[in-house]
């Protein structure tokens, strides 16, 4: 292997992956390095947005052909069970990340990404060039830097990111079921101290994924009772997960899950996914962006190495415009809404009033979902 790259993208994950393919498409010369191996389950709620359905057909992928599931109808429900239901706006389909990931792991390949797995322990900047350092003693050279690694990790630290210095309170679980739930339906189950996603994916399991302060579950011994004694006093949830048998022998968790600000561009590190922002999952979004900040970037990269960006401040500044433009207004949105929900009293008075108004629900999922991208 090369140690000299066009462009070194630190994490394989759908923004990662979704880059390395586009870029690839321009004979640029690229290194994806991802810890993980490929197919690997992912605590994630595995449901994505249409709006980046005609970027994934320009990378070769075709979701539906995987197995995907069209899903168009939307429930939510409040801590007491007070449900309330809607057509999705633009719809969306339900994937697991098992079976996506290893489609543009893949499809990279098959480009002629080259694929290292490995940790990336530092990256440093100048003269114009980073110089990337992995634990196995390995150092890449490259012009390009795209940070596409996730919620959080070590390397965060080592670059000073700011928001790495705030405890984050939260804790993500997920697992997958086999029973009877709809193909065409994603459901937001609210309990007390957090919110559960539930939807089909590819091979007929139904993803439950739930986020929770941390605080609230602490006070419990294990995740089982954490789930009789809070998750289930939601009748609706209690009802999915006593009605359906595990496919996992344990559920997946992650912790330390931050919604605080972070910056797209760090260090001159083109940052994607959620190592640019992270969206309340109660929004159900976040795949949906990390696919789109990978076009964004990507088309951006590609115009500076065609030389019609003319520097690096200019592709730097273009891309936070463009982020932001995508972006800010969906994360401002999820905020107020997880502000809303975290407040059982208020989400209760919001249900009744979108009962009475139900043209407001489609609304602000619409501020919460982009458009159909449009492919260059």
């Amino acid at each position: 292997m090369s140690s000299t790259f066009d462009i070194i993208i630190v994490g394989g994950g759908l923004a990662g992956l979704s880059s390395s393919i586009h870029l690839s498409k321009e004979n640029l010369r690229v290194l994806v390095i991802e810890k993980n191996n490929y197919p690997k389950h992912k605590v994630c709620g595995e449901y994505i947005s249409n709006e980046v359905l005609p970027y994934l057909e320009f990378l070769d992928i075709d979701v539906f052909k995987l197995g995907a599931k069209k899903i168009n109808k939307f429930q939510l429900s409040t801590t007491k069970g007070q449900l309330i239901s809607a057509d999705l706006p633009l719809g969306g389909f339900g994937i697991s990340r098992f079976c996506l990931d290893e489609a543009l792991a893949n499809k990279a390949i098959e480009n002629g990404v080259e694929m290292l797995q490995d940790t990336v322990e530092d990256i440093q900047f100048s003269n114009d060039s980073f110089s990337v350092e992995t634990k196995s003693r390995k150092t890449f050279k490259a012009k390009i830097v795209i940070g596409a690694y996730g919620k959080r990790a070590n390397l965060d630290v080592k670059l000073d990111r700011k928001f790495i210095k705030t405890k984050s309170p939260y804790l993500a679980v997920k697992t997958h079921v086999k029973g009877d739930f709809p193909n065409d339906l994603v459901a937001l189950h609210n309990f007390e101290g957090g919110y559960c996603g539930v939807s089909k994916v590819e091979d007929d399991s139904i993803n439950l994924c739930y986020i929770t302060n941390f605080k609230s579950f602490k006070k419990y011994k294990d995740i089982d009772e954490f789930q009789e004694k809070v998750v289930f006093n939601n009748e609706h949830l209690r009802a999915i997960f006593s009605e359906t048998t595990p496919v996992f022998e344990k559920p997946l968790t992650i912790s330390q899950i931050s919604f605080e600000d972070k910056k797209p561009v760090e260090n001159h590190i083109i940052m994607c996914g959620d190592t640019a922002a992270l969206i309340h999952p109660l929004c159900g979004n976040g795949m949906s962006m990390a696919i789109r900040s990978a076009q964004i970037a990507s088309d951006l990269i590609i115009d500076f190495f065609n030389s019609e960006t003319p520097n690096r401040e200019a592709l730097e500044k273009q891309y936070l415009r463009e982020w932001n433009a995508a972006f800010k207004s969906r994360l401002k949105t999820g905020h107020v809404v997880a502000d809303f929900f975290n407040q059982p009293k208020i989400s209760e008075v919001m249900m009744q009033a979108l009962k009475w108004f139900p043209g407001i629900l489609p609304h602000i999922i619409k501020r919460t979902h982009g458009k159909l991208i449009k492919v260059k």
